[in-house]
């Protein structure tokens, strides 16, 4: 690893909350201050012994880590090249790798004396590990969710209602992850005295996207120790899949010194990357902007308008991008690709066919990239993706688009 922090990757976001052109802190005068109380307690925390000592105690009791390295020895063999290993998130609690950041929010919250705990969510997993933590610490827990995702994620919905969260369905824009966020923002800045808003992904205003990235590194951290157990050795390659980001920052962030450790991100190609933008490609298709608090790569119009994207992923289903993974791409530390519906559909299947494991939709992308580029890869090359949910969440959307009704299996 790099011992000359000037020449480190790891050393961001500096003071003002910048990964290079991008991050930063664009909110109302209103958030302004409880957003400084965020960064100052968490300055704190990151050096406290008994914060990490609840957080690692959460991980192990109540969580479930480490999750295992799976080495996915028949699709290897199917696809003839390189070996392949499952980082297993979608074994947490909840189901996904998103709690891992909700525990360490949460127990910020209730260092600052917020009762009330807002959260955005997509495929709904964010949504269901907010409200499961709010549980546990008898905390009230609003979610706020595009009502086009309310649909389509219906099994996540009834799992908040019964852990005793309020789902906010959200009508305006296209009604997904992007207005969800826009409509909990509106509510943090109307309800600043007693309200912590718990975000899910490396996206926001500064400190959220390394703050939720340091949260979810304990993803790479557990590989590095495993693949070292496991192989001797680090990987030569990390696949994840991107929304926002944050599953995929959490592996590659403890790698991102390691030069020869190859690192790719997998964008949700929809139904092509096109002029249409029927994709929620946005560095391969976007160019940077303003959104959420902070500057990114966006999908956007001639005239700076956020342009509504399209995956059949709902957590893939946003029109921006981590600031963290923008500064990767432009300095040319990550590559970043994207994965069409009809690809990810192809591995959702073949995942299950092959390994006895339902993938969600959201890594069925990452997995859809393996599938492309395993067999032109050596035997020896050891590859990890990120199987960051599982895919319970999805089996009315992957039946649908395959054409089936689920009446026809009872």
């Amino acid at each position: 690893m790099a011992n000359d922090l000037f020449n480190s990757f790891m050393t961001g976001p500096d003071e003002k909350g910048r990964f290079g052109e991008f991050g930063g802190r664009f909110v109302s005068e209103t958030l302004m201050p409880l957003i400084l109380d965020l960064q100052a307690e968490y300055e704190k925390a990151k050096t406290d012994e008994t914060f990490w000592a609840e957080m690692g105690d959460l991980w192990e009791h109540y969580v479930g880590r480490p999750s295992p390295l799976y080495h996915a020895e028949r699709l290897t063999e199917e696809l003839g090249g390189a070996k392949i290993y499952m980082k297993r998130d979608e074994l947490n609690h909840t189901g996904a790798h998103k709690i891992n950041n909700v525990l360490g929010q949460i127990i910020l919250a209730r260092r600052m004396g917020k009762k009330r705990i807002i959260a955005e969510t997509g495929a709904g997993q964010h949504g269901v590990a907010t409200a499961t933590v709010c549980a546990k610490f008898g905390l009230k827990c609003v979610v706020y969710m595009g009502a086009h995702d309310v649909e389509r994620q219906a099994p996540n919905v009834f799992r908040m209602r019964l852990l005793g969260a309020e789902i906010v369905p959200v009508t305006s824009g296209r009604g997904t992850l992007k207005d969800a966020m826009n409509d909990a923002l509106r509510d943090w800045v109307t309800n600043v005295r007693d309200t912590f808003y718990c975000i899910g992904t490396v996206a926001g205003p500064h400190p959220y996207p390394a703050m939720v990235r340091d949260f979810q590194s304990i993803i790479g951290k557990e590989v590095r120790t495993q693949m070292e157990k496991a192989e001797g050795r680090l990987p030569d390659t990390l696949i994840a899949a991107i929304g926002g980001g944050s599953n995929a920052m959490g592996l590659f962030y403890p790698f991102l010194d390691e030069k020869e450790v190859n690192i790719i991100g997998v964008e949700a190609g929809g139904k092509g990357v096109n002029a249409k933008m029927e994709h929620c490609a946005s560095l391969t298709g976007g160019r940077p902007g303003v959104l959420h608090g902070n500057r990114t790569y966006l999908l956007q119009d001639d005239d700076g308008q956020i342009l509504e994207g399209f995956s059949i992923s709902a957590g893939l289903d946003y029109p921006g991008i981590g600031p963290e993974h923008a500064w990767l791409h432009d300095i040319g530390r990550a590559k970043y690709v994207s994965i069409t519906d009809v690809e990810a559909l192809a591995a959702f299947q073949k995942c299950c066919e092959l390994e006895g494991i339902i993938p969600a939709l959201e890594p069925s992308h990452a997995l859809a990239h393996v599938m492309k580029i395993a067999p032109t890869l050596p035997k020896d090359h050891l590859l990890v993706m990120n199987m960051c949910g599982r895919g319970d969440k999805d089996i009315f959307t992957v039946a649908k688009a395959l054409g089936f009704e689920m009446g026809e299996f009872a």
